[in-house]
């Protein structure tokens, strides 16, 4: 994946008095709300002489560049000392501005363990939009017990309802996760933490022509605002108020941990989507601890490199 840059504006180049030169798009991948900078458009000469073009002038930018990936790799590293076994991966986006940065590899996959629950959930909620009509009141228990308590009864009759594996990846297609296998034992769900990210944006976000709708979107909103005390940390570390789905398992062949966090946080002022995943933990506490600090390093590194 390429890096994602912040730039400052960028002066125009020198003209002559009879030509200016029109600017190409500066290369390389901007965030949301940001365009690339443009030199003006070009003028007719007055002159009955043909112009002779001129080479334009290069001037520097007024601003550095911030590789915000390449300042997330930096803040992270350190974190996973002496983690030998740990392998960590995270994705953040301010929402304001759009500026986000990517941890881990961008096509490093993981096991979803519990946070599929929130995907499984926006699923469910496509296929009743497609319907026109609201959550059955079976579904929304089912929906409140998944996401609240993580509960996995809860979690299997729900992705029984919007088709099992084939329903969720189908589902998946729509709300643009591209690098997410949906799997019939969910928790063996592969992603990535850019995916969890797309996944995040789909129910935080605004946009009025987006795949789930806003009821849809505060629905989902709503119960991963409310999980329940002993669930309440992961990305909710890394600023105060929060809406969030964690995920937990240990694996029988070695011994290890998954641990991820999904969600909202509000950091000074600002809302930030946050997805940490997490394989090769040695222990839950320890890859909560280290989940929870990626998480905030993730924040810092956007709050600190953002225009605004």
């Amino acid at each position: 994946m390429p890096r994602h840059r912040i730039r400052g504006s960028v002066l125009s180049a020198s003209l002559t008095a009879t030509v200016v030169l029109a600017g190409s798009a500066a290369g390389g991948a901007y965030p949301t709300g940001r365009s690339p900078d443009h030199a003006p458009a070009a003028t007719a000469s007055v002159s009955s002489v043909p112009p002779v073009a001129t080479a334009p002038v290069a001037v520097a930018s007024e601003e550095p560049v911030v590789e915000l990936d390449a300042e997330l790799e930096a803040a992270v590293e350190p974190l996973l000392a002496g983690a030998d076994t740990a392998a960590v991966s995270v994705a953040v986006l301010d929402s304001a501005c759009g500026a986000r940065a990517v941890y881990g590899g961008a096509d490093a996959t993981y096991d979803t363990a519990s946070i599929v629950k929130v995907d499984i959930l926006a699923a469910l909620l496509l296929r009743a939009q497609d319907e026109r009509r609201e959550l059955t009141a079976a579904e929304r228990a089912h929906a409140v017990a998944m996401i609240e308590r993580s509960d996995n009864d809860a979690a299997t009759a729900l992705l029984a309802a919007v088709g099992g594996a084939a329903g969720l990846d189908a589902a998946n297609e729509r709300l643009g996760l591209t690098a997410t296998t949906a799997a019939k034992a969910w928790g063996l769900t592969r992603t990535t933490a850019a995916d969890q990210l797309t996944l995040l944006e789909a129910v935080f976000g605004t946009d009025a022509d987006a795949e789930l709708s806003e009821d849809s979107r505060a629905y989902v909103r709503g119960l991963m605002a409310q999980v329940e005390a002993d669930q309440q940390w992961g990305v909710s570390a890394a600023g105060s108020a929060w809406a969030l789905k964690n995920g937990w398992m240990p694996r029988t062949a070695t011994g290890l941990w998954n641990i991820n966090s999904i969600g909202q946080v509000t950091a000074d002022g600002r809302s930030y989507l946050v997805a940490v995943l997490s394989g090769g933990q040695p222990a839950e506490e320890a890859g909560i601890a280290l989940v929870e600090a990626v998480a905030k390093a993730a924040v810092a590194v956007v709050r600190a490199g953002a225009p605004g």
